[in-house]
C-alpha cells in the first residue's frame, strides 16, 4: 500500500470517531493510461475536504462538485465512470485513451462502521493483511486476515469489490553508513517506510535522517521482529560479513519481495560461497541480488542508493503488475473494452 492510501484510511477513522460523515472511493477498473493504479483510494467529508487521489485532480473536482450538488448518495454505494468518451477524457484531463471505474462507498459514524475501520486502521499498523470484501448490491461490508496480497478484484456483473490492504512498502536496511544514509533519505521521497538496523549502538545514535525507525540488535533478530512481509524490502550495506551474513541469511528465509547486498562482483561470489557453506540453500541463495542495484555504472553513495531503490521499485512494480495481470475481473474487463 502506498502512503497516501495509509492516510486515507486513517483520516477516515478519524472523520467517523469525531462523528462526521465522510465517502471513501476506490479506483476499481482501469484502461489504458491512468494516472493512478487500480486500488487506489480517496476520501472526503461532507465539507468536500479531500484525502488521496484517483487522477491528476479533475475527477477529484468533479467528485466534489457531486458532492456539494447532493448526489452523492448517502446510504449506498454508487459506481461512476469517467473517460468513456473523447468529451470526458478532455474534461478530465485523462490520457489518450484512458478511463476508469470508481466505486464510491458512504461511511456513516456509527459504532459497527467505525469498528470495521478501527480494525483495519490496527491490521495495518502491525503490517498485517486485511481482505475488505463490499457487496454494492447488499450494501454490506465484512473483513477478513489475509496471508499476503492480493489483486483488486471487481464483478461488475454481481457488484462485488474485494479489496486486500496490507501495509505501506519498508526498507529494512542493515548498517547506518553512509550510502545508506543517501538510501534512506531517498526511500523516504518514494513513500518507503525506512528502518535502520545496525548493532554498532554508536553509528546508529549518529545516523542522521529523522523519521526512520532505528533498531539496535543484531540484523537476524531484527530480520525475523521487523521485516518478514510482502511489502518489505531488505538491503544489506555493511561490507561486513559479520553483520551481513547474518542478516542475509535470515532474510533469505523471509517473504520480503526484495533482498540485495552491497558489494562488487567479487565480494558477492565470496559472499555467496560463505553463505552456501552457512547452509543457505541454492534456491534461497538465487533470490539474492547481489551486486545490488541497476549496472548504472555506480560509484558514489547517492549514485549507488539511485541504482539499488530504481531496481528495488522496479522489482515492486513487476511484482505488482504480474499480479494484476491475473486478475479475473481486469481480465474480463480488458477484453470487453
Amino acid at each position: 500500500m502506498q502512503a497516501v492510501d495509509k492516510e486515507v484510511i486513517d483520516q477516515v477513522l478519524a472523520w467517523l470517531r469525531n462523528g462526521d460523515h465522510c465517502w471513501l472511493a476506490t479506483v476499481v477498473e482501469t484502461w489504458g493510461s491512468s494516472p493512478r493504479p487500480i486500488g487506489s483510494l480517496l476520501a472526503c467529508n461532507s465539507d468536500g475536504v479531500m484525502v488521496g487521489s484517483l487522477s491528476g485532480g479533475c475527477v477529484e473536482d468533479d467528485l466534489k462538485d457531486k458532492l456539494l450538488a447532493g448526489e452523492l448518495a448517502a446510504e449506498h454505494p454508487q459506481f461512476f465512470r469517467y473517460g468513456v468518451t473523447a468529451e470526458d477524457t478532455e474534461k478530465f484531463g485523462l490520457p489518450c485513451g484512458g478511463h476508469l471505474n470508481i466505486v464510491i462507498e458512504p461511511q456513516q459514524p456509527d459504532a459497527q462502521t467505525i469498528e470495521q475501520f478501527d480494525q483495519l486502521y490496527q491490521a495495518l499498523n502491525e503490517r498485517c493483511w486485511v481482505l475488505r470484501n463490499v457487496d454494492v448490491a447488499k450494501n454490506t461490508v465484512h473483513l477478513a486476515p489475509a496471508t499476503e496480497p492480493a489483486p483488486l478484484s471487481w464483478s461488475g456483473e454481481h457488484q462485488v469489490l474485494q479489496h486486500t490492504y496490507g501495509p505501506s512498502y519498508q526498507l529494512f536496511i542493515i548498517g547506518a553508513g553512509m550510502v545508506s544514509q543517501y538510501l534512506a533519505d531517498m526511500a523516504k521521497m518514494l513513500d518507503y517506510q525506512v528502518t535502520v538496523c545496525d548493532p554498532r549502538e554508536d553509528l546508529l545514535e549518529q545516523f542522521p535522517v529523522d523519521g526512520v525507525m532505528k533498531v539496535c540488535d543484531m540484523p537476524d533478530d531484527a530480520v525475523r521482529a521487523h521485516a518478514d512481509d510482502h511489502a518489505t524490502a531488505i538491503v544489506a550495506m555493511t561490507h561486513d560479513p559479520r553483520i551481513d551474513d547474518m542478516g542475509l541469511m535470515e532474510a533469505l528465509n523471509t517473504q520480503a519481495f526484495y533482498v540485495g547486498a552491497m558489494g562488487s562482483s567479487r565480494t558477492s561470489a565470496s559472499r555467496r560461497e560463505r553463505l552456501l557453506a552457512l547452509d543457505v540453500s541454492e534456491h534461497a541463495l538465487s533470490r539474492l541480488h547481489a551486486p545490488i542495484g541497476l549496472p548504472i555504472g555506480s560509484k558514489t553513495p547517492p549514485e549507488i542508493a539511485i541504482a539499488v531503490l530504481a531496481e528495488i521499485t522496479a522489482e515492486r512494480k513487476t511484482q505488482h503488475l504480474e499480479a494484476v495481470a491475473v486478475s479475473p475481473s481486469i481480465e474480463k474487463s480488458s477484453a470487453s473494452a
